[in-house]
């Protein structure tokens, strides 16, 4: 018998702010449960998905874990633009005309990855 994901906790500053922040960023996403100061989720289709947890000390090192969003309806770039827009930070851009992908900060400092849409990735040419 395998182990299923149950959620991913991330350690923050504000909890609630980071869910505000990231309902924002995934549209299909929203704060759920009974939120405290010390712990807030994000619930998505399948249920309990992010739990960001209360920490005293700061990011200091590089996520060894992070997150990778593929836009649905809009482009890399578009998405890049848009989130970039609502507070977070570029880390690295890795983009090389429709290829590659940018590596991008939440508020807190913590990464995630932007890809190419799901038809850039498979190769379809755009109409």
């Amino acid at each position: 018998m395998a182990s299923r994901t149950a959620n991913f906790c991330i350690d923050a500053h504000d909890p609630q702010a980071q869910v505000a922040w990231w309902a924002n960023v995934l549209d299909d996403f929203e704060p759920g449960g009974d939120s405290t100061a010390d712990e807030a989720e994000l619930r998505g289709p399948a249920g309990r998905w992010m739990i960001f947890l209360k920490v005293p000390e700061p990011k200091t090192v590089k996520n060894r874990m992070h997150i990778c969003l593929r836009p649905v309806d809009r482009s890399r770039d578009q998405e890049v633009d848009r989130l970039l827009g609502l507070g977070a930070t570029m880390v690295n851009d890795l983009r090389d005309g429709d290829t590659g992908w940018a590596v991008l900060a939440d508020p807190e400092g913590n990464e995630f990855c932007v890809l190419t849409t799901q038809a850039d990735a498979a190769g379809i040419a755009k109409q």
